[in-house]
């Protein structure tokens, strides 16, 4: 692989000093899930612990750079077009049921335009990043989208309930982590993804991943950051995608 950025470099550390939180905290989900509350609100602290060290990280390291996060929504500093896009946990409800399927999602975005992405599953210890123009990697190794034709063969992913019965032809899973989703279309482990109403912290990652592995994404930047619907595939699949979707 080509070097990296310093910027995606200040973003793997801030990552793997904030996974140890969540993985340490995660450990004490399970003991909590017997329990007549419930982890909720631990869960929500750990949330909140995670976004405050990535900010502090990335400030350190840049400290006029803007935020757009999940937890404290827009923080203006004095570079109010270099923006750090933060989602501590994408995920949180399966992190809240002990499942290990989430991740820190974190991208730079520089006069509206995505420059680096890095999407890390600590759980499974998967890290999944890109920066403009230089391609997509997984754990190091670069990575492409998927090549099938046929979209019977594909697999896809969408969080939309009903879908089933919409769409009887696909074959379609809810993992319930869209930055994870995002990341297994540009790895090529699954085919396609479609989301509406959704937050630019849980897919702006994702969204350049998908990108610098050769797929394709529809224009975020016409919604609103909290409500974009968001398609993303494999450029083989992805208009056979949107012919399907047309309806909804």
């Amino acid at each position: 692989m080509n070097s990296i950025s310093p910027n995606l470099n200040i973003m793997i550390k801030a990552c793997e000093k904030a996974s140890k939180i969540i993985i340490r905290d995660f450990g004490e989900v399970e003991n909590l899930q017997v329990a007549k509350k419930g982890p909720r609100d631990f869960v929500t602290k750990t949330d909140k612990k995670v976004e405050k060290i990535l900010i502090e990280e990335f400030s350190k390291a840049k400290k006029n750079y803007s935020f757009l996060t999940e937890e404290n929504g827009k923080i203006e500093n004095y570079d109010k077009d270099k923006v750090w896009i933060i989602d501590p946990i994408d995920g949180t409800t399966n992190f809240l049921h002990g499942i290990p399927h989430f991740a820190i999602s974190v991208a730079l975005k520089i006069d509206n335009d995505l420059i680096s992405a890095l999407i890390h599953d600590p759980i499974k210890n998967e890290m999944f990043f890109a920066e403009k123009n230089n391609g997509a990697f997984f754990n190091n190794h670069r990575i492409r989208v998927s090549n099938k034709n046929d979209i019977e063969d594909c697999l896809f992913s969408s969080d939309q309930i009903g879908l089933k019965s919409i769409f009887p032809n696909l074959n379609i899973r809810n993992t319930g982590c869209a930055a994870l989703d995002l990341a297994y279309v540009g790895s090529g482990r699954l085919d396609g993804f479609f989301h509406n109403n959704i937050n630019l912290w849980d897919i702006a990652a994702g969204i350049l991943i998908v990108k610098e592995a050769g797929g394709i994404t529809n224009d975020f930047s016409k919604y609103k950051d909290d409500s974009i619907d968001i398609r993303a595939a494999s450029s083989s699949i992805y208009s056979k995608m949107m012919k399907t979707l047309d309806n909804f």
